[in-house]
């Protein structure tokens, strides 16, 4: 009965006129994100980080959650009208769903994207207001060397699921790492890794490093590529599915929906992981495999469900450990930070106004997209022939005034700008950087637990083995890291990413 009197507080909260219309703007925001190709909610959010300065808690993080899950459903309108991805996670969409609408079929799919993230996300917000508060009372049990091994696993699998090289994304941990570890020492106040510059006394500022990484970075690298977008249909018909449709999305929409559900938990899974497996997985159990790829609407129903079952449960390890398991997450952290709220397990005892509410707020925000996503296709269906290069100079302008509204520093703008080179850089060199801002957040909490550790233990390194949990902890992130470096491994995770 205790979660039914939580879920009355969180609609009550949720339920409230100005949630209610953060809720809108933020699945609005990211409907409109997710339908733009080149933006994506990482740098959206970056870009937004400075406006929930002025928000309540509550309101702040129920619209930054709002664009979070709002983008999964935009990005398949591209996906499916012109074959290009509006969100990282649609990539699998598109493969079947622009086949549809080449055949006349744009309606259905899109139909079936929405009805199977509807289905999806208000499963697995279900599943965070069950698992989290457990889940956030055992972490209330952990000490220092348990929370350290903990962070340690969380880095470590972020590697071994990230696309790409393993040493490249090793090294973009580290560099995370050493960029937050810049500014004073947190017990003696020691100036370390400032270059004698005054301004970094107080360490890079989080808003400026993102917003350059994966706002002007992004920026950069969609003018080098901007993409002819012909958009397949002016005007969607059909959106109603019949029975036959109906018995073959019901399937995939639940596999895909508990497959999402539980790799969305995982660091460096999340949505674009859960929708590949789901794909592979309808195509294997297919009684007609050889329809993927040809416009089969099973491939657009598990993909779909799987990405925003993956997207609405990656909040379980960000809200109840403190942990990001991928960058939108690490930003969402960085949210609380900037609210004076701690990250952790203390946040679903402490602050259940903010928690409950922002659960609430997902049923909520799912309803308003399904509202928002097929009655106004046709709206979605004109901003795809907006040219990237009038919307750069906004954001770019957008970007400099957020970045220097957080502290009225202009060296912050001049930050952000390093850092936008910097992202773009990684790109050209095939080094994904959301690892990077995932060791930056990471990065100082690591040391901290890692030195409280030390001091308990008066300086015997044996603690982080001789307790169990923290020592299966490592022990799992050195399997990890051992099985994803073998060579017929790599060899096949280069080639499913590939693929």
């Amino acid at each position: 009965m205790e979660i039914f009197d939580n879920l009355a507080l969180g609609f009550s909260v949720a339920l409230s006129f100005q949630n209610i219309f953060y809720c809108f703007l933020g699945v609005l925001l990211g409907t409109l994100i997710g339908v733009l190709p080149g933006l994506g909610p990482v740098p959206t959010i970056a870009m937004l980080l400075p406006i929930t300065f002025g928000l309540p808690p509550v309101a702040a993080l129920i619209m930054l959650a709002g664009i979070y899950y709002g983008a999964q459903y935009g990005g398949s309108t591209t996906a499916i009208l012109i074959n290009l991805p509006g969100e990282s996670s649609s990539v699998v969409t598109a493969i079947d769903g622009y086949q549809m609408a080449k055949q006349g079929r744009a309606g259905t799919a899109l139909a079936t994207a929405a009805i199977g993230s509807f289905i999806a996300g208000s499963v697995a917000t279900f599943l965070l207001a069950v698992f989290a508060p457990p889940l956030a009372d055992l972490a209330l049990k952990f000490g220092p060397p348990e929370y350290f091994a903990l962070m340690v696993l969380g880095l470590i699998a972020s590697v071994a699921l990230a696309s790409g090289s393993v040493v490249k994304a090793l090294a973009m941990v580290v560099l995370g790492i050493l960029l937050g570890l810049s500014g004073q020492d947190v017990y003696t106040g020691t100036p370390r890794f400032t270059f004698d510059i005054v301004e970094l006394a107080d360490g890079i500022e989080f808003v400026a490093l993102a917003m350059g990484v994966f706002g002007l970075g992004e920026i950069v690298r969609n003018l080098e590529d901007e993409h002819t977008r012909t958009v397949m249909v002016q005007k969607v018909k059909g959106l109603l599915l019949s029975k036959e449709d109906i018995k073959k999305i019901a399937g995939p929409i639940l596999r895909g929906t508990f497959l999402g559900s539980f790799l969305g938990i995982l660091p460096g899974g999340g949505a674009i992981l859960s929708s590949f497996a789901s794909y592979s997985i309808e195509k294997k159990i297919s009684r007609e495999p050889q329809k993927f790829g040809k416009g089969a609407i099973e491939g657009v129903a598990g993909p779909e469900s799987a990405n925003n079952a993956g997207a609405q449960t990656s909040f379980i390890p960000m809200l109840t450990l403190g942990i990001p398991s991928n960058p939108v997450m690490a930003l969402m952290i960085g949210a609380l930070i900037i609210q004076g709220i701690v990250p952790g397990p203390n946040v679903v005892n402490e602050q259940p106004n903010l928690f409950w509410g922002i659960v609430a707020s997902m049923w909520i925000g799912n309803f308003m997209l399904v509202v928002l996503n097929l009655p106004m296709i046709g709206i979605w269906v004109r901003l795809l022939t907006v040219p990237y290069h009038i919307l750069f100079p906004l954001i770019v302008g957008f970007c400099c005034i957020g970045v220097y509204s957080v502290n009225n520093n202009s060296i912050d703008v001049f930050t952000m700008a390093l850092f936008g080179l910097i992202g773009y850089a990684l790109v050209k060199l095939d080094c994904e950087p959301a690892p990077l801002l995932l060791g930056f957040i990471i990065g100082p909490m690591l040391e901290e637990y890692l030195r409280r550790a030390m001091l308990i233990s008066r300086g015997d390194p044996m603690v982080f083995f001789t307790r169990p949990i923290s020592a299966t902890m490592l022990a799992l992130a050195a399997l990890a890291l051992i099985v994803v470096l073998l060579p017929s491994v790599r060899k096949k995770r280069e080639e499913a990413f590939q693929e």
